[in-house]
């Protein structure tokens, strides 16, 4: 009898095991800021049963989303945070396949939309007065600094030859313009908030003036990956929707998981996060591929993509609709 029950406990333990390997895992990269879906779903699984039933996630920080373009390429994630260029740049250059599943930040005329400061006391009144400056950028090749190239082309500025552009990051950024660095530098949140609070600068011109709405970043997944599982996909995205939906609710609970992501004061997250002063979101996390469209156009015909695209050609509808 105790060799019996051994047996049958050896078989019903090889079972469980069994169970839970058959769960499967999903491969997500992420960063910060703007993710605040993922936070919670990472630090609060619990709110979401279909995680650890339906499908489990093997999360995997990184530090922006081009490095995240790459690993989805060479087959080690399954699903990242992207923005338009990067997903653009990995399908022409490397032939990136991947849809796109939902949508995490835009801007627009109504919320926070990345700029450019000055010095209070600059004489730099306009873009004409930027001729033979230096201007600051959080890094070449990302969407902000093509943006910020059509800014300038837009307001009769050659990148090229009437100014000088230079990588700071955004951190770093106020800083650089105080010290006389450079002439003018990009703000995006919550170092802007820190810095308007500080004084000495202000507002040149802001990349809502090139387009708005314009979406930021988004989720993407594998279209191998996808097509082999779209049972976990729409699982997934599910989830992510229900998480943007129980933070727009709640900005505060957006405030708790994002400060312990970033370990920012919740103080400080609680005065911008989830307001008129942070980018927008959509409860529902729909994507706008109209604004995406128009990004690939506008980046197309300014020589920035070498090809033209089609937005349609990642995504697909069915990823996005709920799961029995």
């Amino acid at each position: 009898m105790k060799k019996t029950a051994a047996l049958l406990f050896a078989l019903m333990s090889c079972h469980g095991l069994s169970q839970a390997q058959e769960v499967p895992t999903l491969r997500v990269g992420w960063t910060i800021p703007g993710e605040e879906a993922k936070y919670l779903m990472s630090k609060r699984p619990e709110l979401f049963p279909q995680l650890g039933k339906k499908y489990q996630i093997q999360w995997t920080q990184f530090q922006g989303t081009s490095p995240m373009v790459q690993a989805m390429r060479a087959g080690v994630l399954d699903c990242s945070t992207m923005a338009p260029m990067s997903l653009a740049n990995g399908a022409i250059e490397s032939g990136l396949g991947a849809y796109i599943v939902a949508q995490h930040v835009h801007s627009d005329d109504d919320h926070f939309s990345v700029y450019w400061a000055v010095k209070e006391d600059s004489p730099i009144k306009t873009a004409a007065d930027l001729k033979g400056k230096v201007i600051g950028t959080n890094a070449y090749g990302a969407g902000v600094y093509f943006d910020m190239l059509l800014w300038l082309r837009q307001n009769g500025i050659d990148p090229d030859k009437d100014v000088k552009i230079v990588e700071t990051g955004f951190p770093p950024a106020a800083d650089a313009i105080r010290s006389g660095r450079i002439d003018a530098g990009p703000m995006a949140q919550p170092f802007a908030l820190l810095n308007e609070k500080k004084g000495g600068l202000r507002k040149l011109f802001s990349l809502s003036e090139v387009a708005s709405p314009s979406v930021q970043i988004f989720e993407a997944c594998s279209k191998s990956y996808s097509d082999a599982n779209p049972e976990v996909v729409r699982a997934y995205v599910q989830d992510l929707k229900t998480a943007m939906g129980m933070l727009s609710k709640d900005p505060a609970l957006a405030v708790d998981v994002t400060a312990q992501i970033t370990r920012a004061p919740k103080d400080l997250l609680a005065q911008y996060l989830f307001t008129d002063k942070d980018f927008a979101r959509v409860p529902d996390m729909q994507p706008n591929l109209e604004s995406i469209q128009g990004t690939y156009d506008r980046y197309h015909k300014a020589g920035f993509l070498k090809q033209a695209l089609n937005v349609q050609d990642f995504y697909r509808a069915d990823l996005r609709e709920a799961t029995p």
